[in-house]
């Protein structure tokens, strides 16, 4: 991943995210090519409001493919 363009601006942006509480995890998916992101969110449009802004979306790097509700009952 650091060898892809804007990898700078975009790891900037994600651990930003991270330290505000917006991720709360991420990581590739093994072998896909996708990258799942736990977010703590109200709702989708927020997720998709904050993530229009990473330096990839603009470049197509980063899409979202889908986004579901998780309800944690194990943990925390």
């Amino acid at each position: 991943m650091p060898q892809q363009e804007r990898w700078a601006e975009h790891a900037a942006f994600m651990n930003t995210l991270a330290d505000e509480g917006f991720v709360v995890l991420g990581g590739p998916l093994s072998g896909t090519g996708m990258f799942l992101l736990i977010v703590s969110a109200e709702s989708k449009p927020a997720i998709r409001a904050r993530l229009v802004h990473d330096p990839w979306t603009s470049i197509g790097l980063l899409t979202i493919s889908s986004i579901e509700p998780w309800e944690i009952l194990l943990g925390r």
